[in-house]
């Protein structure tokens, strides 16, 4: 089974802010992603705006032509951005502005009643909903029982640890996920050289893998940076047995 692969294009949006020009523009970026083979565009539109912006989210509603998966977290003004954009997806995250990246899964557990209620009002206007969480056992139940459509696990923990215990985790939250019925993504510090084990659990549908296409986009382009992806991933699926 091959795996889907969104690009994230926050980045090229962090160039751009920090000179505060029109360039490099993340709607090109991911017309580029696209036209390499992409399977999806992802974009975190965080509260700070402090890469993707409103109006980034509104051209690429417009010129997306594959799948748009919004990142968001679950507050009443995302929510309200969502059901007027549209995205094929969204995407719950935690979020804290201190934070350099997303540092963890959403805490389904705790936050049950606000994550279940922002579930809800995706679901009303036919969005598909993924939950980005932790591999957790108890977490991939509830995620379930709230309605979500799809999990993203959050590889950072394997990134930073990549022994058997962690593979071993993400694995077994996969296949729990898949036997409940939801689709299972994975995401989160993946590059071509780690993403080949993980791409080798049979039930990860989708990946979600930004910075580190990104950054390679600065040495090869993004077009060559989205192929290498790509390549290294079915990789690893090559070796699911």
């Amino acid at each position: 089974m091959a795996i889907r692969l969104h690009i994230n294009i926050d980045h090229v949006a962090t160039i751009r802010n920090a000179r505060g020009t029109r360039y490099p523009d993340p709607v090109f970026a991911a017309q580029l992603c696209e036209q390499a083979g992409a399977d999806g565009i992802t974009a975190h539109l965080r509260e700070d705006r402090r890469h993707i912006r409103d109006e980034d989210m509104d051209r690429l509603r417009a010129s997306v032509t594959t799948l748009l998966n919004m990142e968001m977290a679950t507050t009443d003004e995302m929510l309200a951005i969502a059901e007027r954009v549209k995205p094929d997806v969204v995407t719950l995250v935690p979020e804290r502005r201190e934070e350099r990246t997303t540092e963890g899964g959403l805490d389904v557990l705790g936050h049950r009643v606000v994550v279940e209620k922002a579930v809800a009002r995706l679901r009303a206007v036919g969005i598909k909903v993924s939950l980005f969480i932790a591999a957790d056992e108890a977490t991939v139940r509830l995620s379930h029982a709230i309605g979500a459509h799809q999990i993203e696990l959050h590889t950072g923990d394997y990134c930073h640890d990549p022994s058997a215990r962690e593979l071993a985790r993400l694995r077994t939250a996969a296949e729990l996920s898949h036997s409940l019925g939801l689709e299972v993504a994975a995401g989160h510090g993946l590059t071509r050289q780690n993403v080949l084990e993980v791409a080798a659990i049979p039930t990860i549908a989708e990946f979600n893998i930004g910075h580190a296409v990104i950054g390679d986009a600065v040495m090869v382009g993004i077009s060559q940076a989205v192929r290498d992806m790509q390549a290294a991933v079915n990789r690893g699926v090559l070796r699911r047995g």
